[in-house]
């Protein structure tokens, strides 16, 4: 019988409970998988393929879980032929940097801001390029479960667990199942391991696109939420990598790695996870607080009044900049795209057209904003769940970046935060309402029937967009309702010209969403 990975491979990551739903085994299996649907695929379209061996670089996060699962993904891979990199703990965005550098496909081992009986995989191919739902990673799933059938199946009996200390033995090379390219009689020889550290080259890769160097003198309070964060800001923000040292003092909270986290969850899009941060920002007087997630790939803002700063304003901050900087490279301004997703603030697009450049909507997750950036060639993307996309990063996000430039931008002038961040947030936002639902579709379409009322613009990119353009003494909103791919839920997010008719709509909305019977 086949066992069904669809409880952990979601739209765009792997992550599960461990080891109920996620253990070496099926890492084992998930990194073969990874090795024959896009590894050697993708390495057999070089033109040096006959004389250079496939390869994919490996990182993880801080977890307890996560040596014994890279060690049995790592042998999977290998199994098929494919040399391993592997280069320890890393942020997400490390190991993007590590991908793009190299020229690998790559794993990173993280569950993001989940709790820590969690675990999980991001995957991407050479040059950090995404592998979602729509770009393989169904396919992996699905060879991932055909490699998990019980051992009457041909080949199962090889994907017995492994640990860390017999991943990198040969001893079952021969016996491991063959790539579905190779004839099942063929043996195949493992690929080779090896460890890299690519930190301090992360950290100077970083600082050569955003120089902190000349910035006036900044207090920064970070919260890593013991999470990666407190492994890359000592390499990039400090001297810790052995950089020179920059015009910051950075004041740490929870710098510890410990997966079991501590002091709270590494989750800063929940505002209870913000309090320490917005307290130590105030204590110290700070001109701004950092707060990382669990894989240190999405960065939070608050302001020297320990005000949280929105994601979508910082979107429109960055873009700004990004801008202006390709314009003085050269760049007509109506070249340049900026993509932002369909429930970022009406003010992201406001400000994009201001500075002349051009705005392109896509759908939310990640591997929708990375192939619309490179259809584009855009040179950044901005999600208002706080991740934050670059060109000159191989498209993909980087918590770290994001932090760069608000730090360039509040220190190359004398204004405090609040004052640099006044004119980008401009309506007042809901922010995203979750609910539990049994028929996402049908409470979908009662929303759609009492929009027939409400003289709005219909939108179904990502979800059912409504939007009131709004005039004389009837000001604008507007909304989005999506269903999760996940979980049995309805995801509602409101903006308008003002907080009352922004409670207004929202709570008319909520009614419909949640009304029993």
């Amino acid at each position: 019988m086949t066992r069904s990975l669809t409880d952990i491979v979601k739209a765009y990551d792997v992550r599960g409970i461990v080891p109920d739903q996620f253990d070496t085994r099926v890492a084992r299996a998930l990194g073969a998988a990874f090795a024959e649907v896009v590894v050697v695929p993708e390495h057999a379209a070089l033109a040096d393929s006959a004389t250079t061996p496939p390869g994919c670089v490996i990182g993880r996060d801080m977890r307890d879980s996560g040596p014994d699962l890279v060690a049995a993904f790592a042998d999977g891979v290998r199994s098929r032929g494919v040399d391993v990199v592997l280069i320890g703990l890393a942020s997400t965005d490390g190991l993007y940097y590590a991908s793009g550098s190299l020229d690998l496909p790559g794993a990173m081992f993280t569950a993001s801001h989940n709790p820590a009986a969690y675990n999980g995989i991001k995957l991407c191919r050479a040059g950090a390029r995404p592998v979602g739902q729509d770009s393989g990673l169904p396919t992996v799933r699905e060879r991932a479960e055909r490699l998990l059938q019980d051992d009457t199946s041909p080949g199962a009996g090889q994907l017995a667990a492994v640990s860390a200390s017999d991943s990198d033995s040969d001893s079952d090379s021969d016996s491991a199942p063959a790539p579905a390219s190779t004839p099942a009689t063929g043996a195949v020889e493992h690929g080779a391991l090896t460890e890299r550290d690519v930190l301090a080259d992360y950290a100077a890769f970083l600082r050569a696109l955003v120089d902190l160097a000349g910035i006036r003198p900044l207090i920064v309070v970070v919260d890593a939420g013991n999470g990666m964060g407190g492994h890359t800001v000592p390499a990039v923000l400090e001297t810790g990598a052995g950089l020179p040292a920059l015009p910051l003092t950075v004041i740490p909270l929870y710098f510890e790695l410990d997966g079991t986290f501590p002091n709270h969850e590494a989750n800063p899009l929940d505002p209870t996870n913000l309090v320490d941060l917005q307290a130590a920002v105030r204590e110290h007087g700070a001109d701004l607080g950092l707060a990382f997630d669990g894989d240190a790939d999405r960065c939070f803002v608050v302001d020297e009044c320990g005000e949280p700063v929105s994601p979508s304003a910082i979107t429109g901050l960055i873009a700004r900049r990004e801008v202006a900087r390709a314009v003085a490279e050269g760049a007509d301004a109506g070249d340049v795209a900026i993509v932002h997703n369909v429930i970022t603030s009406a003010q992201v697009p406001e400000v994009i057209a201001e500075t002349g450049a051009r705005a392109v909507r896509t759908r939310v997750g990640h591997s929708f904003i990375k192939a619309e950036m490179a259809r584009n060639d855009a040179v950044f993307g901005g999600e208002h769940s706080a991740h934050y996309y670059f060109r000159d990063f191989w498209f993909a996000d980087t918590g770290m970046l994001a932090a760069m430039h608000v730090l360039a931008a509040l220190g190359e002038q004398p204004a405090a935060l609040s004052e640099v961040m006044a004119d980008l947030s401009r309506y007042a936002a809901s922010g995203e309402i979750n609910s539990t639902v049994a028929d996402a579709v049908a409470r979908t379409e009662q929303v759609r029937v009492w929009a027939v009322d409400q003289g709005v613009e219909v939108d179904e990119l990502d979800g059912l967009t409504l939007v009131h353009a709004g005039g004389t003494g009837d000001p604008m909103w507007w909304l989005n309702l999506r269903a999760s791919n996940t979980e049995p839920l309805l995801r509602l997010n409101v903006e308008a010209a003002d907080a009352e008719t922004m409670a207004l709509v929202r709570d008319e909305v909520l009614a419909l969403v949640r009304a029993t019977g």
